[in-house]
C-alpha cells in the first residue's frame, strides 16, 4: 500500500548482511580520523594552535622537501598557446597556464585538516605553523614544482548547454604522489581570475569557503566519496557579492580553500571537446583518465570506452543513493559539477535535510526545483545521458547500442543501492517481500509529520525493542515524538517490530550498534554552518574547529556537540536561512 513508484523510493530485493556488518566503514568508502588545528586569535598572521589528538603519525618529510608536479598533465595534453588570465574562448587544449593572484590584504589561517596534512600529504602537522605554509595555501607563493593550470570544460547547467565554463576561480597547483603511491591533485580555490572566469572576479567568500571546507571532510567521515579539504584561509580583502541576486550587493571577506582529489575531470571535460569537434583530444583525454584512474580497465581493450561508461553509470547511481541515505542535497547537479570518478565535488549551495521533504531545494537560485533532493536520481540519469552523448563519436554502432542498454540499467542500480542502504538504516537483515513497503511507509510518515530525517533514524537506532513496543516518546526523543504523532505510526511500528522479530539470532543490542554505525548523529546543518561563518567573519574560528572535530566522528555522541545543540531540534531562526549559487 505504500509503494511509491519514483526513483526515490522504489524497492528491489538484495541482501544487506555484508553491508550491516561493515561497522567501521558503514557506507562503503574509506574513512579517516578527522582532527584539526586552527588559528583562533584575532590578529591576522599570528598563529595559535590547539591539538585535538595525541595520536602520533610518522610523516615522511617536512615542508622544505614538499614538491608537486604538473609535468604528467602538461606532457599528456596540449596546453593553451595563449598565456595570461584575461577571459577568452579557448580551443584545442585541456588546460591553460594561469598564475594565482595573491590576496592583497592580510590573511589568517582559519583551519587545517590534520588527516589530509599527515595521511595524504605526508607532512608533519607542525609545518602548518610556518609562514611558508601560509604563503603556499593562500596563493602568495607557488609550491616547488608547481606550474599552475586552469582546466577547460563545459557543461549543461540547469538542463541547458552553457558552452565553455572551466576553472573560473581555481588553480590546479600540481600532482602529489604520497608514500602510499596515491596521486592527489592539489587545487587552490578563490585564487583569482583565469581565462575561464567569465564575468567573475576569481575570488571566493568566507561563507562558501567555510561550508566547502567543513562539508568536504564531513562527507569523508560519513563514508561518502568526496574531494578533500586541506586548509581554509580568510583574508581582509573585500569581495563584493549579490548573494541572492536581488540587487543587494554587499561587501564580504575573501577566503581561499586548498582542496584535493584524485582527479578533477568531470563530465563537462569531455562534453566541451565533443561539442567542439576535438575528437583526437577527446580520445587522448579518455585514454589518460582510464589509464590513470580506472586500473581495472585494460588500456588495450577495444571496448574500454564502453567499460568506462558502464563503470561511471554504476558508481554515479551508487553515489547518489549514498547522498540520499544521509539526506544530502548537492544543490547544483550540473554536468560540470559531476566527477568522472564519481566523487562528490564542487560544494556550493548544498544542504542536509532537516524536516523530511522529497521536494527540499537547498539552493534558493533553483526556482524550478530542478535539483531538489528527490530529483537527484533523475538528474543523475540526465547527466549519464549527456555523458553518453559526449562518448558517441568514439563508440562503434554496436558499442553505442550496448551503452544505451547500460543507461537503461541506471534506475535499477540506483534502486538496488537505495534499498540496500535504507534497509541497513533500519537494521533489517535478510530479504523479505515487504521490506520496500516498510521503508516507503516510514518515509511517507516522516513527510506527513515533518519529522527530522537524521534524528528519526538515529533515535530509531537507539531505541530498544521494548521502547518501541511501549511507545510514548517524549521531547527527549523529539524526532520520534514527532513521527509518533502520525495516525498510522502504531501500524508501522507493529510491522517493523514483527520484521525485526523474524531475524534469526539477531540480538537487539547488536542491532542498535549496527544501526548507529550507519545513522549519523551529526550532519552539517545549514544553521550550524551559518553560526560558524558568522564567527569566522570576525576572525573567531572556534566553531569551525569545533564542527570539524564533531563532524569527523558523526556516529559518536560527543559532549561538546550536545552542549551546542547539534543533535537537538534546530533553532527557529534556522528556518529563515537561505543559500544561493553566489559565492
Amino acid at each position: 500500500m505504500w509503494t511509491v513508484c519514483v526513483l526515490l523510493l522504489c524497492a528491489v530485493h538484495v541482501r544487506a548482511e555484508h553491508f550491516l556488518h561493515e561497522a567501521e566503514n558503514p557506507l562503503g568508502y574509506c574513512q579517516g580520523e578527522h582532527e584539526c588545528h586552527s588559528h583562533d586569535d584575532k590578529t591576522a598572521n599570528h598563529r595559535t594552535y590547539s591539538q585535538t589528538s595525541n595520536v602520533t603519525i610518522n610523516t615522511s618529510h617536512s615542508l622544505e622537501r614538499f614538491k608537486v608536479s604538473c609535468q604528467k598533465l602538461i606532457e599528456a595534453f596540449p596546453v593553451d598557446e595563449v598565456d595570461g588570465n584575461y577571459v577568452r574562448t579557448v580551443k584545442n587544449c585541456v588546460f591553460s597556464r594561469s598564475l594565482p593572484t595573491p590576496l592583497k590584504a592580510p590573511v589568517t589561517l582559519a583551519a587545517v585538516s590534520k588527516s589530509v596534512i599527515e595521511d595524504i600529504l605526508d607532512l608533519d602537522i607542525g609545518v602548518t605553523q610556518t609562514d611558508a605554509f601560509l604563503q603556499y595555501i593562500s596563493g602568495a607563493q607557488l609550491i616547488p614544482g608547481s606550474i599552475p593550470l586552469a582546466h577547460r570544460y563545459g557543461g549543461h547547467q540547469f538542463g541547458y548547454w552553457s558552452g565553455q565554463l572551466g576553472d573560473g576561480r581555481a588553480h590546479l597547483l600540481g600532482q602529489y604522489t604520497n608514500r602510499k603511491g596515491e596521486i592527489w591533485e592539489l587545487q587552490i580555490k578563490g585564487s583569482g581570475k583565469t581565462p575561464y572566469s567569465r564575468a567573475g572576479d576569481g575570488r571566493a567568500v568566507v561563507r562558501s569557503s567555510v561550508r566547502e571546507f567543513l562539508c568536504s571532510e564531513a562527507m569523508q567521515a560519513l563514508g561518502i566519496a568526496t574531494s578533500r579539504a586541506t586548509s581554509l584561509v580568510v583574508s581582509d580583502e573585500s569581495v563584493w557579492r549579490d548573494q541572492f541576486y536581488d540587487g543587494n550587493v554587499r561587501k564580504e571577506r575573501g577566503a581561499v580553500v586548498v582542496r584535493l582529489a584524485r582527479s578533477w575531470f568531470r563530465i563537462g571535460s569531455l562534453e566541451v571537446l565533443t561539442r567542439g569537434g576535438e575528437l583526437d583530444l577527446l580520445r587522448k583525454l579518455l585514454n589518460f583518465i582510464i589509464e590513470n584512474n580506472f586500473p581495472a580497465i585494460a588500456t588495450e581493450d577495444p571496448d574500454k570506452y564502453l567499460v568506462f561508461y558502464s563503470t561511471v553509470v554504476k558508481e554515479t547511481a551508487h553515489l547518489i543513493a549514498q547522498w540520499m541515505a544521509v539526506g544530502f542535497a548537492h544543490g547544483v547537479c550540473n554536468t560540470d559539477n559531476f566527477s568522472l570518478l564519481s566523487i562528490t565535488i564542487d560544494y556550493g549551495p548544498f544542504g542536509f535535510l532537516e524536516s523530511y521533504d522529497p521536494n527540499f531545494v537547498p539552493n534558493t537560485s533553483d526556482d524550478e526545483g530542478r535539483y531538489s533532493i528527490g530529483a537527484q536520481a533523475n538528474v543523475g540519469l540526465f547527466n549519464m545521458e549527456k555523458l553518453l552523448e559526449s562518448l558517441h563519436p568514439v563508440l562503434t554502432p554496436s558499442q553505442q547500442q550496448q551503452a544505451a542498454v547500460v543507461l537503461k540499467g541506471y534506475a535499477g542500480l540506483y534502486q538496488m543501492r537505495f534499498h540496500q542502504l535504507f534497509k541497513a538504516k533500519l537494521g533489517l537483515l535478510g530479504e523479505e517481500e515487504e521490506d520496500g513497503n516498510l521503508i516507503a511507509f516510514l518515509l511517507k510518515m516522516m513527510e506527513d509529520t515533518g519529522s527530522d530525517f537524521t534524528m528519526t533514524f538515529r533515535q530509531l537506532s537507539e531505541a530498544s525493542v521494548q521502547q518501541l513496543h511501549r511507545g510514548g516518546f517524549t521531547q527527549e526523543t523529539w524526532a520520534l515524538h514527532d513521527l509518533s504523532s502520525h495516525k498510522q505510526f502504531s501500524d508501522w511500528s507493529r510491522m517493523y517490530l514483527l520484521r525485526l522479530g523474524r531475524q534469526e539470532g539477531d540480538d537487539d543490542e547488536d542491532r542498535r550498534q549496527w544501526m548507529k554505525s550507519v545513522n549519523p548523529m551529526y550532519v552539517l546543518r545549514n544553521w550550524m554552518a551559518e553560526s560558524a561563518t558568522r564567527k569566522a567573519e570576525t576572525n573567531d574560528f572556534s566553531e569551525v574547529v569545533l564542527l570539524y572535530d564533531v563532524l569527523g566522528n558523526p556516529f559518536l555522541a560527543q559532549d561538546a556537540a550536545e552542549e551546542n545543540g547539534y543533535a537537538a531540534r534546530p533553532p527557529l531562526w534556522a528556518r529563515r536561512l537561505k543559500v544561493s549559487c553566489s559565492s
